[in-house]
């Protein structure tokens, strides 16, 4: 997002179970555990379809699981009030809760890019076809992809189309994450090493462990 001149979040595709759009990682003594957001889900949902199941009070969980294991933390308390204010508050639809915490987090971490939910485009098309057209529309010259996506996009309609596509070799920086001490419950804030730093958690463990502007200070 930070590299990028114009974010599309893709709200009106199909919504997929059991990966990121309802669900993230965050650290604990145990290792790593999920938060997971309950929807109520029918298959070829689009994820601007797809409500909230608030029958449980799963915000409660979240927010519990957030003080219990990042309270310690040298930035937890400049987040705490935004956080409580969040799980409080009864979210109908999922990508209301998504967009919302995207926007919030990125401002946070000193994020100024512009962001564009793709349904507002009024985009058609499937895969690649899909995300030239949403690159056409905004004039983009240049789309950045994550790594992963060399095995599926079609290079060939980007190029007919006159569209640059950057992948990016992502390395998971190391930053200054709590971790606890073998064999106690007291915890303690350090610079972990390459063998206790637990990756690709939820961006909240950068914020609490790091604070305001992180990504320029670790050099994300």
């Amino acid at each position: 997002m930070q590299r990028s001149d114009v974010f599309v979040l893709l709200d009106d595709v199909q919504y997929k179970k059991n990966e990121w759009q309802n669900r993230n990682k965050i650290k604990t003594p145990q290792g790593w555990q999920w938060l997971t957001v309950p929807v109520h889900y029918t298959f070829g949902e689009k994820i601007n379809e797809v409500l909230i199941n608030n029958a449980t009070n799963w915000g409660k969980k979240h927010w519990h699981a957030l003080v219990v294991n990042y309270s310690g933390t040298t930035y937890f308390k400049d987040y705490k009030d935004f956080f409580e204010e969040v799980y409080n508050k009864q979210w109908k639809y999922l990508w209301e809760l998504n967009i919302y915490l995207i926007k919030e987090l990125s401002a946070f971490l000193g994020i100024e890019t512009r962001l564009i939910k793709s349904s507002e485009l009024q985009v058609e098309g499937e895969k690649t076809e899909r995300l030239v057209r949403i690159c056409k529309k905004l004039k983009a010259d240049t789309y950045l992809s994550g790594n992963g996506a060399r095995e599926y996009l079609d290079l060939n309609l980007f190029k007919r189309e006159k569209v640059k596509v950057i992948f990016q070799d992502f390395e998971h920086p190391v930053y200054p994450q709590m971790r606890w001490r073998k064999n106690e419950e007291h915890r303690q804030d350090a610079c972990a090493t390459d063998d206790d730093f637990q990756p690709n958690m939820s961006v909240v463990d950068l914020l609490f462990n790091c604070g305001k502007k992180c990504t320029k200070n670790i050099g994300v």
